[in-house]
């Protein structure tokens, strides 16, 4: 057998099969065929995979995805449809996605809207009837590639449309993530208010009626289940977007600063978000970030970040906090990573990957500032990593006191 991207197995994609409409191809010619899902068109960006088994609907509308196709190495999705509820942001940022089956019929008493059809209505282009297995290990050997994803109209036969020499021309101009700010296309517009608390079975969403603490949240991308959690424990949210300055955050008179998730080149981001972050560490007030708030973060201490082969995405990593031995299983989506050797001196290691040992967590000696590589919001099974809020309002509430008592 062929070995996964060999000539032979590109040169016999060259053509597509009978009955096709849809086809990924990467930058170096590799093509896999299958039937169009979602809506129709030419998708390019960087291919990744996930590992996650549920969370279909969360991850497309993760804006840490911008710039990305998702290849799903779950074969059932679809299974629990879709609704209102399960979604981490409005108009999702993810490119495209890659399935090995067709879409699961739903089967779930929350699903109001088939996956297929909330695809079309997004502009998700996707295909399905992928040998999802190859694609994975080709990423895996080879690295996250560039690719074009393209779901003709026709609807079936030979398509005109599935011009392989054409999408891979197309997946090799793009320029890759390296070295791109994708947080100002995804962060809001403008400030706004959140109040909005956790899920709850029987109930839905709650709403914050005797807030105790008042939290400035720096949008890079932030997923709205963030800001439930914040809210959950009695954190009034204002949200400010990417490019807000310091006066403006610490104008708001906030308790804490929380600096979110997102997608793109953290050093990119950084251009115009570590000066601010280094202005938010001169006031002393507590900072909490997590994955690319975590980054530039840890730019703006000294430290240097660097993009992965494969990245880090699924909601079974485990990750062990250094102070306490334990292991926490952890939801990720990453392809950038603060490189452990480079944190300056009174920047310490608090958690790390045992997938691959890479730096997951840091905090500052002798100040209310840290942050986590991972998603601690999320669910992936076990709530695990739900402390870090708690950690954070603890700090509030002892900064504030100090400041009062001082």
């Amino acid at each position: 057998m062929p070995k996964v991207g060999s000539k032979s197995r590109r040169e016999r994609a060259k053509a597509p099969p009978e009955g096709v409409n849809a086809a990924i191809v990467l930058a170096d010619g590799m093509a896999f065929w299958g039937q169009g899902i979602g809506a129709t068109g030419v998708a390019v960006g960087e291919v990744c995979f996930n590992t996650s088994i549920t969370g279909y609907q969360e991850i497309l509308t993760d804006p840490s995805y911008a710039g990305q196709i998702i290849t799903f190495t779950f074969p059932h999705i679809g299974n629990v449809g879709t609704n209102a509820e399960d979604i981490e942001t409005t108009t999702p940022a993810a490119r495209g996605l890659i399935l090995r089956a067709p879409i699961t019929e739903p089967s779930n008493w929350r699903a109001t809207q088939h996956l297929d059809k909330w695809l079309k209505s997004q502009g998700l282009v996707g295909i399905a009837g992928v040998d999802t297995r190859a694609l994975t290990r080709r990423i895996r050997d080879l690295g996250a590639p560039n690719g074009a994803l393209c779901h003709a109209a026709s609807g079936g036969g030979r398509s005109d449309a599935l011009d392989t020499a054409r999408l891979k021309a197309e997946a090799a101009a793009w320029p890759g993530l390296e070295g791109m700010d994708l947080a100002k296309d995804v962060t809001c517009r403008q400030t706004y208010h959140w109040d909005q608390t956790r899920w709850s079975l029987g109930a839905g969403y709650g709403t914050l009626t005797n807030p105790r603490h008042h939290v400035v949240a720096v949008d890079y991308g932030a997923k709205r289940n963030i800001l439930r959690c914040l809210a959950a424990l009695g954190c009034a949210v204002t949200v400010v977007p990417a490019t807000a300055s310091a006066e403006d955050i610490l104008g708001h008179k906030p308790d804490g600063v929380f600096l979110s998730n997102g997608p793109g080149d953290p050093a990119a981001t950084g251009a115009y978000a570590v000066p601010v972050i280094a202005a938010l560490l001169r006031s002393g007030i507590p900072i909490f970030g997590i994955c690319l708030g975590h980054q530039i973060l840890s730019i703006a201490l000294g430290a240097r970040t660097r993009k992965m082969e494969i990245g880090h995405r699924g909601a079974n990593h485990p990750v062990k906090d250094l102070a306490t031995g334990k292991v926490e299983i952890t939801s990720h989506n990453h392809g950038f990573v603060v490189i452990a050797e480079s944190l300056p001196d009174g920047v310490v290691a608090t958690h790390k990957s045992l997938f691959d040992g890479s730096l997951e967590g840091l905090k500052v000696t002798g100040k209310p500032v840290f942050s986590v590589q991972y998603h601690p919001e999320a669910s992936p099974g076990p709530e695990d990593s739900h402390y870090l809020f708690e950690r954070f309002v603890e700090l509030m509430e002892t900064t504030t006191k100090e400041r009062t008592t001082a």
